[in-house]
């Protein structure tokens, strides 16, 4: 599939330089070859904790200085982005994850200190005594891509595995970090079987627009916005992944054309979910327009 051009990631490395913060700008750097795996993770460092967590507003929704494990979430997919997620890397991270790691294994989306922070009037604090499997799925799929030895990634193992086998039900943001989780599970004939039944919900339950062109097709899931729909390459996000069996060549033409057709004037790419805080759109979009070039670089030249 031909997809990415240099215009393209020129109009967004533009986009990116006027108005992603440092980090997202090393990021962009780094996928263009101009940058340097040092410059991005000395970035990624700044939003680091005493006590080896994340805060400062590096998942945009999350504000404040304490740790949240969405945070963390999202650095080791950065290190693992950048090349930089090794056993050290890994090691902190596993240390901080696991002192906030309920009895079940999964540690929490959120901690009760978020609640002292700005934050969208939807999100309440989950409850401390059991894990929650979209930080933890994720968490732990980079953690095993990455080959990281550690005794909370076993712990996050056995969670991932028995909460995807007793899930019924669920909702997109969820089940991208089970698709993250089950790449990289190293029990490939389970996550195989798991891959398919979760598939069928997501094709079964609505979960995914496959005609961008038709959004009155579905609705769009409980709690997000009117038109946050979810596309193929959102689940299948390189032709590696076990998603990318859930949908024919002809459905992921389709939803990349899409992909390439939302990039807008000015060089990024648009977010959709729900703005509670004007300044919400200028801070996501960089890392939207990140997202979007990296998978279309990893479908380029398929089908």
């Amino acid at each position: 599939m031909a997809l990415i051009t240099d215009t393209m990631t020129e109009r967004s490395a533009e986009f990116v330089c006027l108005t992603g913060g440092v980090l997202d700008q090393r990021r962009m750097a780094l996928f263009t070859g101009s940058g340097s795996r040092e410059a991005a993770l000395a970035a990624l460092d700044a939003h680091r904790t005493p006590d080896g967590g994340f805060a400062f507003a590096l998942e945009p929704d999350v504000k404040g200085p304490d740790p949240q494990p969405l945070a963390a979430m999202t650095a080791l997919e950065i290190l693992d982005e950048i090349g930089a997620l090794d056993q050290r890397a890994g090691g902190k991270a596993c240390d901080w994850l696991a002192r906030h790691t309920a009895p079940d294994g999964g540690v929490p989306d959120l901690l009760t200190t978020i609640e002292k922070y700005p934050r969208p009037p939807w999100v309440q604090v989950p409850a401390q005594d059991h894990g929650g499997l979209l930080t933890t799925a994720r968490a732990a799929g980079m953690l095993l891509k990455n080959r990281i030895e550690d005794q909370w990634v076993d712990g996050a193992v056995a969670f991932c595995s028995k909460a995807i086998d007793g899930l019924q039900a669920s909702h997109p943001y969820e089940l991208y970090s089970v698709v993250a989780f089950l790449d990289h599970c190293p029990d490939r004939a389970w996550a195989q079987a798991a891959s398919k039944r979760i598939g069928d919900l997501v094709r079964e339950g609505g979960l995914v627009l496959l005609d961008p062109a038709n959004p009155e097709g579905i609705s769009t899931a409980p709690g997000y916005a009117e038109h946050e729909f979810s596309f193929a390459y959102d689940f299948a996000t390189t032709p590696e992944s076990l998603a990318a069996g859930w949908f024919t060549k002809a459905e992921l033409r389709l939803a990349l054309d899409h992909l390439v057709a939302e990039q807008r004037e000015d060089g990024g790419w648009p977010i959709h979910y729900k703005l509670w805080n004007p300044a919400i759109e200028q801070q996501a979009r960089p890392g939207a327009t990140l997202r979007a070039l990296r998978v279309l670089k990893a479908w380029e030249g398929e089908g």
